[in-house]
């Protein structure tokens, strides 16, 4: 009689590092990352999600995601939880906009309840970033191919507002078809709105671009994209989106300066120098030949209104400011400002102001007093977990996606002083991906977990890193 012989693959205990990987790459935690950035990659197309079918689609899908999160975890038996304090500023703003709900601490019930579920969407997607795009060695690759995906999704969605502009007769139309009014670029009404989403996907391209060795001919081709994602951007008349332009650049070279990473020369501060010149030429060359209206002139001159001047937006801060002095506790409510502002405006227009113009100062408006200190905290932890070990990440690929991310999230920032991109649902939903991946701990040593006893039966056991 023979004995047969046992296969020689190893096995692992469950608590073991190599464990622990097979229990993260269920095919159902694969699944709920794909649904993840399938959905911020469409909400831009779908106007930016800013009606409510947008939105309505957005938040189900984003739960739809975070379903097949949790069961992938019940089903490995394994869940794991990487933590980040940002969590507790966003579910503190989230707590504060439920107590107006439902206290009645607001000037529009409608508009706050709708709010409440569009924050709740962005902590949706905030957190499953948080788990399934973080730099943790199992999520490495994935990050990498989201660089990817980014960088191709600027490149179309420059493509699409570029042939829009160019190629449109009569009042400028969404897809060529769809009326509105304002100033629409590519999918979205307006084109500020436009610009807050591809500062945030430019500097994620440019993060993954630079981590990667390319060919001379693939290297061509991706810088000329990215010099087509800048011009779009100038070519949009957005002046806010100019100036968070400036700043991302700024980081950048900062970050090829100061943190010298090994696997990228100092040639590339040049390269991307040359990228913008290459952008700024093509944009002067498209405007003086004709192509398109002298209105992209508009991004360079600020007496020029595209939509409103700066002279409005500043006379509405100063109101919402005052609007926020009437009401420090707990403000108007969120979502409230639309109804609420013409009754503290001091100034003459026809125009209907739906929003501040300014992100912080419509919060202020809206929140009081704790939701500024709430948007302060978060700040302060934002810039302290992304800016930690810079020179450590990035010696890894990923950590250059991460970088991208850092840089996005600030330009929007910049910009939203003087926008409202975070009231758009697809620009709020990047940002929060953008700040996860930014501000989540990274775990690039593989140091393994605590193994529980072997004479235990398995069990949810909850890792928190």
């Amino acid at each position: 009689m023979t004995t047969p012989t046992l296969p020689s693959t190893p096995v692992h205990p469950r608590g073991s590092p190599q464990g622990d990987v097979r229990n993260l790459s269920s095919p159902l935690r694969t699944l709920a990352r794909v649904l993840l950035i399938a959905s911020i990659c469409g909400a831009p197309w779908a106007i930016g999600a800013v009606e409510p079918w947008g939105w309505g689609a957005l938040m189900i899908l984003c739960l739809l995601a975070l379903i097949l999160w949790a069961v992938g975890c019940a089903q490995r038996g394994v869940l794991r939880i990487t933590w980040t304090p940002l969590y507790w500023p966003f579910l503190a703003f989230l707590v504060l906009a439920a107590v107006q709900l439902l206290a009645g601490l607001n000037s529009d019930p409608i508009a706050t309840r709708e709010a409440v579920l569009k924050l709740f969407t962005d902590l949706v997607f905030f957190f499953l970033a948080g788990q399934l795009l973080n730099a943790s060695p199992e999520n490495g690759r994935a990050l990498e191919t989201f660089g990817l995906i980014v960088t191709l999704l600027a490149f179309a969605l420059c493509i699409l507002g570029l042939a829009q502009i160019l190629w449109s007769a009569g009042p400028r139309l969404i897809y060529w078809s769809i009326s509105v009014q304002g100033s629409p670029f590519g999918p979205y009404v307006n084109h500020n709105d436009y610009a807050g989403l591809m500062e945030m996907l430019l500097a994620i391209s440019v993060g993954y671009i630079l981590s990667q060795s390319w060919t001379p001919v693939v290297r061509f081709l991706l810088w000329s994209g990215v010099v087509l994602v800048i011009t779009s951007i100038w070519m949009s008349g957005s002046r806010g989106g100019a100036v968070a332009l400036l700043i991302e650049g700024v980081i950048w070279a900062g970050v090829l300066l100061l943190s010298r990473p090994r696997s990228v020369s100092l040639g590339s501060l040049s390269l991307l120098l040359a990228v913008v010149v290459s952008a700024a030429a093509i944009f002067s060359w498209m405007v003086s030949s004709g192509w398109v209206g002298g209105y992209a002139w508009s991004v360079f001159e600020s007496s020029r209104p595209l939509d409103v001047t700066i002279g409005d937006r500043l006379r509405v801060g100063v109101d919402t400011l005052r609007m926020a002095a009437k009401h420090p506790l707990m403000g108007i409510g969120v979502g409230c400002f639309e109804r609420a502002f013409p009754t503290y405006m001091t100034f003459a227009s026809d125009l209907h102001w739906t929003h501040a113009h300014d992100d912080i100062a419509e919060a202020l408006a809206e929140t009081g007093v704790p939701g500024l200190m709430i948007i302060v905290v978060a700040l302060f932890v934002f810039f302290r977990m992304a800016f930690r070990h810079v020179e450590e990440r990035l010696q890894h690929k990923w950590g250059w996606v991460q970088m991208g991310a850092t840089v996005g999230a600030i330009g929007l920032l910049v910009h939203s002083f003087v926008d409202f991109n975070l009231r758009i649902p697809a620009n709020a939903a990047w940002f929060v991906v953008c700040v996860a991946i930014a501000s989540h701990p990274r775990s690039s040593s593989g140091r393994p977990h605590k193994a529980p006893r072997e004479s235990a039966p398995a069990s949810n056991s909850g890792y928190v890193t």
